[in-house]
């Protein structure tokens, strides 16, 4: 809504609006002559703060005549009143010749076509975000080349895929938790008993029977086994696993583990005497720990890997980190001379 002001003396109804105008805010359209219609030649510049900005129409203009700063106005600078602010105007530098003006209807000079609004397109991802690191596909592990020169092999900076096999209380997974920890590379620990009580509802215990559910779960955990390790050895970290395999069954016991990681693991045997394992099991509670007839039992079949060709650790009298150490010296020549099997 206008309000209507009393007019100042001396001074057009036309200033005073405009005054009123540049008090409150953005410059709005001069307001229609009397017998002259709606205001001709208004452009959007009103509108776009960047724009040039139209100014009031000086004290004494002809009635009617456009307000400077509109589409055939005369150029000029805009009056200035005593307590006003100063107003918005197109200024130019000394000497520079007036911008031309363009035709009533026209676009401002410097007003670019309005581009059309397209979404922007999005970033590509950085590239040291964890969601987008591209991890290598594992494969299987080839047999490890002998190092050149006479200098012997260097287990500690070099990444191995180990497997210990060993029966019911020999220290398996003791022995490769510490080695694993105690490497100067990454070395990652995957136990099959723990994959294997990844079944919590349906879990077929062994213990209570063998039948073809346990059998279908330890084959399933072994592969589940060897996918991880590869996956493990494809981006630089080695792996120990850790299982009670059996020499009387090559297809699915090391012929099953050589299918499922690669010809380049390493299998090392720790096998202490009877006596040692079953102390060891007296030790353990839930179902980790056997019968000392199925201890003796286990004992008995993993006999059969004397003669294999496969190194074999006695840990009777090694503690855990004795047997690392004994286990780092067995795998260095097993660099040297891979085992056949």
């Amino acid at each position: 809504m206008r309000v209507a002001l009393p007019p100042v003396p001396g001074q057009s109804h036309e200033t005073e609006w405009h005054r009123m105008q540049h008090t409150v805010g953005s410059p709005l359209p001069p307001p229609p002559q009397p017998g002259h219609g709606p205001a001709t030649g208004w452009s959007m510049a009103a509108h776009h703060p960047s724009l040039p900005q139209p100014g009031p129409v000086p004290v004494g203009a002809p009635h009617g005549a456009p307000a400077p700063g509109f589409a055939g106005a005369p150029s000029g600078p805009a009056p200035h009143h005593p307590g006003q602010a100063p107003l918005p105007s197109a200024t130019h530098a000394p000497g520079a010749p007036p911008a031309p003006h363009a035709p009533a209807g026209a676009p401002p000079p410097h007003a670019a076509p309005p581009a059309a609004h397209h979404a922007p397109a999005p970033a590509p991802p950085a590239r040291d975000t964890t969601s987008h690191i591209q991890l290598p596909p594992g494969g299987p592990v080839a047999v490890p080349s002998p190092p050149p020169g006479p200098a012997p092999a260097d287990t500690g900076s070099t990444t191995l895929a180990v497997l210990l096999i060993g029966p019911a209380g020999a220290g398996k997974t003791s022995v490769a938790k510490y080695w694993a920890e105690h490497r100067r590379v990454p070395t990652a620990h995957i136990s099959l008993d723990d994959v294997r009580e990844w079944v919590r509802s349906g879990f077929a215990d062994p213990q209570t029977g063998w039948n073809d559910h346990s059998e279908a779960q330890y084959r399933l955990a072994r592969r589940t086994c060897g996918f991880a390790a590869r996956n493990f050895l494809a981006n630089g970290i080695s792996c120990v696993l850790d299982d009670a395999v059996f020499p009387d069954r090559p297809v699915v016991g090391l012929g099953g583990w050589k299918r499922h990681v690669g010809p380049g693991l390493l299998p090392v045997v720790l096998l202490p005497g009877l006596e040692i394992v079953l102390e060891r099991n007296a030790q353990r509670s839930g179902n980790r720990r056997l019968t000392d007839e199925e201890v003796a039992r286990i004992h008995g079949r993993m006999a059969g890997w004397y003669g294999s060709g496969l190194p074999i650790i006695d840990n009777s009298q090694l503690d855990v980190p004795a047997t690392a150490r004994f286990l780092d010296e067995v795998l260095t020549r097993a660099l040297t001379s891979p085992p056949k099997w």
